[in-house]
């Protein structure tokens, strides 16, 4: 085998390891179940707060409204 046919092959073959051992960190990452849990709550924390850690106003008025929502149900209910 000419030194360009090893050097091609050698090539091809350190990438598919590369290649492998990125699916292999990927199916790792999809089994780890506690840290897909971290990086969800994380991604609900960000949406649901501004930048400075307060709750975002949409989040008030969505509580508001469940409040609202829960004291008619209750006062139709006694009625």
């Amino acid at each position: 085998m000419s030194d360009q046919k090893t050097a091609d092959l050698e090539a091809e073959i350190e990438e598919q390891r590369e290649h492998l051992a990125d699916t292999v960190d990927q199916l790792a990452h999809k089994l780890d179940v506690k840290a897909q849990a971290k990086e969800r709550a994380e991604d609900l924390k960000n949406r649901m707060t501004t930048d400075d850690g307060k709750p975002r106003p949409a989040v008030y008025a969505t509580v508001a409204g469940v409040l609202m929502a829960t004291g008619l149900f209750v006062w139709w209910r006694r009625r």
